[in-house]
């Protein structure tokens, strides 16, 4: 087991970061945690378990490095029983448990669930908490009241304080509670760094990519390797009880082709919840639009807008440039704004 301090420093050392004063200035945070967790237990028969240390909540802008120092710390712990997840993943989780539970009569649906994660965890590692499903604000407070009370340690990640979650949903009241929790279980701490870390790695690079083909394909994938820095694995968003699945996410990035997104029965609600959980959408294969796709254009052009309000950077890869995207047919004009948009959301400083 190594300090994370440690850990950090020889990374910067190798040239595989830069120094940063924000990043630096939250390190002490976590290694609070991890000595606190390196602590032997003390034996005896009348011995009490020591407290677990508090959490942490690190909140900041997009880009600025949260996921990255939540790996060097679930690095740092060694053998401590952690677990790195999604918060959305973990959501889904519960919900799938909580079904199952139920299915079987069982009395308290939440209990078996949170059994089944403490037997295996100490400490859950949540990247980029975001509520804005009423399913899982009416039962995030109780699960993690259960999660506390069994001695796990939470530190998660955020782009927004605690005081913002789930800001203008339905039955918040219901939901206040839970901000609580959090003020009185977890440190509350600021990532303040000025640096979007995210945003330099795609400045002066290419963002559109057209036509598709080998080049093109082998470009993606390169900016896909450089902003993930990792394996991927896939996200799923709740969204008004249905599954939207988005094949590939790590760090706030996502990366799926056309037909994922535009090919299926999607609306409105489904790339709002996108656009809310992913920083930056590498979308590949866009292929020109006409009468003959007029759903998928349809779809195509909510998309877009859903990333644009969102200031969601995207990556893509075309079968044309945005002008020549919609060939003929009704809706050509309209598509228009959706063009302008996409040649706007292909400048250096957009989305900054």
């Amino acid at each position: 087991m190594s300090r994370i301090t440690e850990i950090y420093d020889a990374r910067v050392k190798a040239g595989e970061l830069q120094a940063d004063p924000g990043q630096q200035g939250v390190l002490d945070e976590f290694e609070r945690i991890r000595a606190a967790l390196d602590q032997p237990a003390k034996r005896g028969l009348f011995r009490k378990a020591p407290e677990p240390p508090k959490g942490l909540y690190l909140w900041g802008g997009v880009g600025r490095g949260k996921s990255m120092l939540m790996d060097l710390f679930v690095e740092s712990l060694g053998d401590i029983p952690a677990r790195r997840v999604h918060f959305h993943a973990f959501m889904q989780e519960i919900h799938a448990g909580m079904h199952d539970a139920r299915k079987a009569n069982t009395e308290d649906a939440l209990k078996p669930v949170v059994a089944k994660v403490v037997e295996s965890t100490r400490v859950l590692a949540f990247d980029e908490m975001q509520i804005t499903d009423i399913t899982d604000a009416m039962i995030v407070g109780r699960l993690f009241e259960a999660l506390f009370d069994k001695g796990v340690v939470v530190v998660t990640t955020s782009n927004r304080v605690p005081d913002d979650l789930y800001k203008n949903g339905l039955n918040r009241q219901l939901f206040l509670p839970f901000i609580e929790i959090i003020k009185d279980k977890m440190v509350v701490k600021e990532l303040a760094s000025p640096r979007d870390y995210r945003q330099d790695r795609l400045q002066g690079s290419q963002v559109y990519f057209s036509p598709i083909n080998a080049e093109s394909r082998a470009a993606i994938q390169a900016v896909w390797e450089d902003l993930t820095g990792g394996p991927a694995e896939p996200l799923t968003l709740i969204v008004q009880k249905r599954e939207v699945t988005l094949p590939a996410f790590r760090n706030g990035v996502a990366r799926a082709s056309f037909y994922d997104l535009c090919g299926k029965q999607l609306g409105p609600a489904d790339y709002l919840a996108i656009a809310e959980a992913v920083r930056v959408l590498v979308l590949e294969n866009i292929p020109t639009l006409s009468r003959s796709n007029f759903n998928e254009a349809k779809r195509f052009v909510t998309l877009i807008d859903a990333l644009y309000e969102a200031r969601v950077r995207l990556v893509a890869s075309a079968a044309a440039q945005p002008e020549w995207l919609y060939l003929e047919g009704e809706g050509k004009f309209e598509f228009e704004r959706t063009a302008s948009r996409l040649r706007e959301m292909q400048a250096e400083d957009w989305a900054r």
